[in-house]
């Protein structure tokens, strides 16, 4: 029953790969732990992507919680770097509505110095539904992600040139 069981979820987890890989998708951001993938009944998700020729960007961040800023950093490096090269992109967590949807806020503030933080969750919550951001974390994280940014891109230019000396 169990081995049952578990060639089915395989064969949900191929299927939903394909059906991404039919419409194109070239590239996949997934904040999900491997805890959760395996907890959700979806251990080999990953595994199905990349079986598809989607290229996966495994970026854990556990429910309901925030990335810190060095690892924002590298997501939105590598989401830019997708978007940059017309790629077909996806950013996903388990119900696409908390991780998911602030890591786009926080490339919607990256890349406009016009947009405030209210406005890109007000966007994402439009386009998402009012369960988008779901947590007073996350909630702050975004309130307070540029000044976050800018502090940490100068201790990051700080280290690189006490390095390159």
């Amino acid at each position: 029953m169990a081995r049952a069981r578990a060639s089915e979820n395989f064969n949900k987890q191929n299927i939903f790969a394909e059906e991404l890989k039919s419409y194109g998708v070239q590239d996949i951001f997934v904040l999900c732990t491997r805890g959760e993938l395996s907890k959700y009944r979806v251990p080999h998700l990953l595994e199905a992507y990349q079986n598809h020729g989607i290229i996966v960007h495994h970026h854990p961040i556990p429910d309901g919680e925030t990335p810190d800023i060095a690892q924002c950093c590298v997501i939105l490096n590598e989401l830019r770097s997708c978007l940059e090269c017309n790629r077909k992109t996806i950013i996903h967590c388990y119900g696409g509505l908390g991780r998911s949807c602030l890591i786009a806020a926080c490339l919607l503030l990256q890349i406009s110095d016009t947009v405030a933080p209210q406005q890109a969750i007000d966007s994402l919550r439009d386009l998402r539904g009012s369960g988008a951001i779901q947590t007073i974390k996350q909630y702050n994280y975004l309130h307070d992600f540029q000044e976050t940014l800018a502090a940490h891109v100068v201790t990051e230019g700080t280290i690189a040139r006490s390095v390159s000396r």
